[in-house]
């Protein structure tokens, strides 16, 4: 039973709504979900994206309000056979992703701040559970089969559900050394919490040995095993009244309500050159997040999260690099790099189970229609490569495909609107999965698949003063 809840409540720590990498979120801005190459940029969001490009801004203030509405299902198709159902879905909604931005630019410098959901910003919710913490329960009418008590019926009502946000508060100091280079520090600090709220009850099965008083309707599970356990003693086999007895123990209610905090400091570092009237060409390097998080404990029937414990599970540091090219005054084309230090990062363990450094890859057009109006569409490449250890039904991560496209409306030279659309194609990863049962009887080795899909709507104003 406490296996099954290890695996349920790992989820938490791999819950998110991000796009592009293992725990990074990189959609940052409305501008991003309708042109997903956003490194070298000089607008607004450069404050997450490239902050030396920001005194390519006018003088004065600007100010940018971005919310993203994204809504994501992760599919786990199951062959265990015993299994009630072969396909257990996982709704991730999010109905509000902020992110907020404000510059002040005067001459050679630039301060700005902003706020964003750097990591986590969702949650996961399994009305009817998952493989891993149903098949142990699903497997008992053939072990209470094997027993000589036919059985071939189980219930029980699992519920899981795990939130995961993570805060970030940047500042950054941009100056322009000459009207080709310029260099920015920065540093965020990241709030994080993780909650974690489920549930197995009222497990049941239906042995039928008239004997016994079991007549093959369902009853509780401890209900069976304590009386398995009085059998096996007064039949003076006390081995067996043992086991029975451990049986019943892991067959009782179990509930966990709980929260994780931490916080921790991004330095960030960023370069942006312009060797042509043209051409921008960025560089950014944003280092590891250590974050400790503190276990605030209400319930947890396991033992799996005593109140005040700590763990370890950083934000990886990621090296990003872009480029923008003018093909024509009206028609912009633009390129994005990121890569993400995986394997260095401290998650628990978790890192070990990565085969190389997550990546991905952007390519983008921007054109202007009239004064007024622009459109932009553009395609992410994602490429994860991790070990079949990593991946869980309870918390996966997969290689990604994604095209989005949106438009920029000018309401006027102070005031302009960005709307964007991006939708994420998985592929999938599937693995051979061996069941053995805690008394050590193999029910042999299925297959596990996991898929999943996102589809996001943002809507950015940003104001120049």
């Amino acid at each position: 039973m406490k296996k099954v809840l290890i695996a349920a409540l790992s989820l938490l720590v791999l819950v998110t709504a991000s796009y592009a990498t293992l725990v990074t979120n990189m959609n940052q801005s409305a501008i991003y979900l309708r042109l997903p190459s956003r490194n070298a940029s000089t607008d607004i969001d450069a404050v997450y994206f490239n902050p030396a490009g920001l005194t390519s801004l006018k003088d004065g203030w600007h100010f940018s309000l971005n919310n993203q509405v994204i809504s994501q299902t992760k599919t786990v198709n199951n062959a265990f056979p015993f299994l009630h159902a072969a396909s257990y879905d996982g709704k991730v909604n999010v109905p509000v992703f902020p992110d907020v931005y404000a510059v002040y630019k005067k001459g050679n410098l630039a301060f700005s701040f902003g706020f964003a959901p750097v990591a986590g910003g969702g949650s996961a919710e399994f009305n009817k559970g998952l493989p891993s913490f149903e098949w142990q329960f699903a497997a008992l009418p053939a072990l209470i089969t094997s027993m000589g008590i036919p059985t071939n019926q189980y219930a029980a009502d699992i519920y899981f559900k795990g939130e995961s946000i993570y805060f970030g508060f940047q500042f950054n100091v941009s100056y322009a050394i000459s009207e080709a280079v310029s260099a920015a520090v920065g540093a965020r600090y990241v709030s994080a919490s993780n909650t974690y709220t489920g549930h197995i009850n009222g497990i049941q099965v239906n042995p039928n040995m008239p004997a016994l008083g079991l007549n093959g309707t369902l009853i509780p599970a401890t209900t069976f095993f304590t009386t398995m356990q009085g059998y096996y003693g007064m039949i003076g086999n006390p081995v067996g009244a043992a086991t029975m007895g451990a049986y019943a123990a892991q067959m009782g209610d179990k509930a966990v309500d709980a929260k994780q905090t931490a916080s921790g400091f991004t330095p960030v570092l960023s370069l942006n050159f312009k060797p042509a009237a043209n051409l921008n060409i960025a560089l950014k390097y944003e280092f590891e997040t250590k974050l400790e998080f503190t276990n605030e404990t209400t319930k947890d029937d396991v033992g799996m999260f005593p109140n005040g414990a700590k763990t370890r599970l950083d934000i990886p540091a990621f090296f990003s690099v872009g480029a923008d090219y003018a093909i024509m005054p009206e028609l912009r084309a633009t390129a994005s790099f990121n890569y993400f230090f995986d394997t260095a990062s401290n998650r628990n363990g978790l890192q070990d189970f990565i085969n190389s450094n997550t990546y991905d890859l952007a390519f983008g057009l921007e054109y202007d229609i009239s004064s007024a109006l622009l459109v932009s569409a553009g395609y992410l490449m994602t490429r994860v490569d991790v070990m079949d250890g990593y991946q869980a039904d309870s918390g996966f991560d997969l290689s990604a495909d994604t095209i989005a496209g949106g438009l920029r409306i000018k309401l006027s030279p102070k005031i302009d609107i960005d709307l964007g659309v991006m939708n994420v194609s998985y592929k999938d990863y599937s693995k051979m999965i061996p069941y053995v049962t805690s008394s050590g009887t193999n029910l042999g080795s299925y297959k596990e698949t996991y898929s999943q899909k996102t589809f996001a709507f943002a809507v950015g104003l940003n104001f120049h003063l």
